[in-house]
């Protein structure tokens, strides 16, 4: 008779202050079999500080398929492991998330265990709208492939978080500015920790900001999202519309097999401060 199935603990851990974890949590992590950490020495000073004897193997961005296979193998065998990222949720822009979509295929029980994490601890106090948020998490780091993804945000109307690096944040507030315009925003720093800092300030002063100091820490950056009342009102924004409606257009694999209304639908789905009678001129006007 084959073994029951074990179970995969998503468990959350502190961003900084090692008071911020749930009593389940701690429960948790002192039954199971296995703990797969991100940071095996990050984990350590935790396991330390609340007398935690599980075993602890690192789970990675450079861990090998056969790690991930001999873990798989001990949840299909009846083992549960808890899985912890370096600080915060895991899964989110950290490698747990590959060992969470091979025991979800094989049928494994997953049980998350909610608690701290940057992204939200960030925006609940950022001031920026909270009704609807965007995560995209580290932006790339060549400036094309950058500007490319921001280019893909630009126009997503809910706030939007990003995760950065101090070293990177300088050059990320620039590229935001040039291609998002001058927007609300705000820079979280070292949250939960001594020096934690909120800097609530447009992107333009944020970047001036950062020209006259050296960051330092965790941060965490959140930008509103697109105003489309503004884009209205904007003549640049309504052209630079209009010129990739155009672009779009004089593709044949974009408007074959489409009457122009589906086009119209399209488009005013993409571009939805543009009116749509100025939309239907556009299709009628490559024609």
């Amino acid at each position: 008779m084959e073994s029951a199935a074990g179970e995969l603990f998503l468990i959350a851990t502190p961003i900084g202050n090692l008071a911020d974890i749930t009593l389940r949590a701690l429960e948790t992590l002192r039954r199971v079999d296995l703990v797969a950490a991100e940071d095996t020495r990050t984990a350590r000073k935790l396991f330390n500080h609340y007398q935690i004897t599980a075993r602890l193997i690192s789970l990675h961005d450079n861990s090998s398929a056969k790690r991930l296979d001999d873990l798989l193998d001990k949840l299909k065998s009846g083992a549960q492991i808890g899985v912890i990222s370096e600080a915060g949720t895991p899964g989110i822009s950290d490698p747990g998330y590959r060992l969470i979509q091979m025991a979800a295929a094989a049928e494994i029980r997953i049980t998350p265990l909610p608690g701290a994490c940057a992204a939200i601890s960030a925006l609940c106090a950022s001031a920026l709208p909270l009704d609807s948020f965007y995560f995209a998490g580290f932006l790339p780091n060549r400036p094309g492939p950058r500007q490319r993804r921001l280019e893909e945000l630009k126009e997503i109307t809910a706030t939007l978080i990003f995760y950065e690096s101090p070293r990177r944040l300088n050059a990320t507030l620039e590229a935001l500015e040039e291609i998002l315009g001058d927007r609300p925003a705000c820079i979280a720093r070292e949250l939960s920790k001594v020096y934690e800092e909120f800097l609530r300030r447009p992107l333009s002063q944020l970047r001036l900001l950062g020209a006259e100091r050296e960051w330092r820490g965790e941060i965490t950056l959140l930008v509103a999202g697109c105003d489309r009342e503004s884009l209205a009102r904007d003549p640049q924004a309504r052209a630079a519309a209009e010129n990739q409606i155009r672009t779009l257009l004089a593709d044949p694999d974009f408007s074959k097999n489409h009457s122009n209304r589906d086009l119209v639908d399209l488009l005013q789905a993409e571009f939805p401060f543009l009116k749509r009678r100025r939309i239907y001129d556009l299709v009628l006007e490559t024609q």
